[in-house]
């Protein structure tokens, strides 16, 4: 693999300066030269002014945040990073690579989860050039590396992971947004590795599921929330029942067979568990009657 390096340049404000004078003195000496030169003194100062001229093609600029790579005949010369103008071999090709953080949001993918439900999802990638040589030269186009295995990593993530989980030791897409994150943005940073890329952060940006299951899949979490709140009633209700019949046998309030201690739970649990108000009854008679 090539790796970058940094290639030689020099500051280009200087090199101007030496460049435009030695131009001007050469110039001079063409315009004020003897009229005695030869053709071949001619030719030769016409010839030293072309290549001064040819020089400076080798001044550039070097933006912040911004490498230049350098080519020299197809051959890696390395990367200047130095920002400012500065100044290298005129036959160097130079190709601007931008050092800046990026996003990337990836289109809205259609993929089925762990339990094979089909659902909807989108990322947003944070990312960076960290190597100009590998994204240059080990990926065709690094940019559109960046997109396709983003999308690639973000429908594998899917795969992995159940959109909802109903245990909570099990873990879901929408309910450990922190850790599926993670995952996500370790998966995708082995991903463009390859390219010189550095993946700063990496998030779900959509989640939701396919419009033709999403009303049923609505349904099933109202009846999983139902199910969830009524059992936390029973429990509750339960637990009052048994510090009911506690607190009357520890003050020996009454005495209660197992037959009137069953309709007494019976009753107090129709009281705590229903969804409406319940109607007192007054018995004027005794217990049993």
């Amino acid at each position: 693999m090539i790796r970058e390096r940094e290639a030689t340049s020099v500051p280009g404000l200087a090199m101007l300066g030496v460049l435009l004078l030695a131009l001007g003195f050469t110039v001079y000496l063409l315009v004020t030269g003897a009229p005695g030169d030869s053709a071949g003194i001619i030719v030769a100062k016409a010839l030293f002014i072309a290549f001064e001229a040819f020089l400076l093609a080798g001044l550039f600029i070097v933006n912040p945040n911004e490498g230049r790579v350098m080519q020299l005949f197809g051959s890696y010369a390395g990367t200047v990073k130095s920002a400012g103008l500065r100044w290298a071999n005129p036959f160097y090709t130079k190709k601007r690579i931008s050092l800046r953080v990026r996003n990337f949001e990836s289109a809205r993918l259609k993929v089925n989860d762990h339990e094979g439900n089909p659902i909807e999802i989108a990322a947003v990638v944070v990312w960076r050039v960290v190597d100009t040589a590998e994204a240059v030269f080990e990926v065709d186009d690094y940019q559109n590396f960046v997109k396709v295995q983003t999308e690639a990593a973000v429908r594998n993530l899917a795969t992995s992971y159940q959109y909802d989980a109903h245990d909570e030791t099990q873990m879901s897409l929408r309910g450990n947004t922190t850790e599926v994150a993670e995952h996500m943005k370790k998966e995708i940073q082995d991903r463009l590795s390859k390219a010189g890329v550095e993946v700063l952060e990496a998030r779900i940006s959509h989640l939701a599921y396919a419009p033709e299951i999403a009303q049923a899949m609505l349904q099933r979490q109202q009846a999983g929330a139902i199910i969830a709140a009524r059992q936390r009633i029973v429990e509750g209700a339960v637990g009052m029942v048994q510090m009911a019949l506690d607190m009357l046998s520890q003050r020996e309030i009454l005495e209660l067979d197992n037959e009137r201690r069953a309709a007494m739970v019976s009753n107090l649990l129709v009281v705590l568990c229903g969804e409406r108000s319940t109607q007192p009854v007054i018995n004027t008679g005794t217990i049993y009657q």
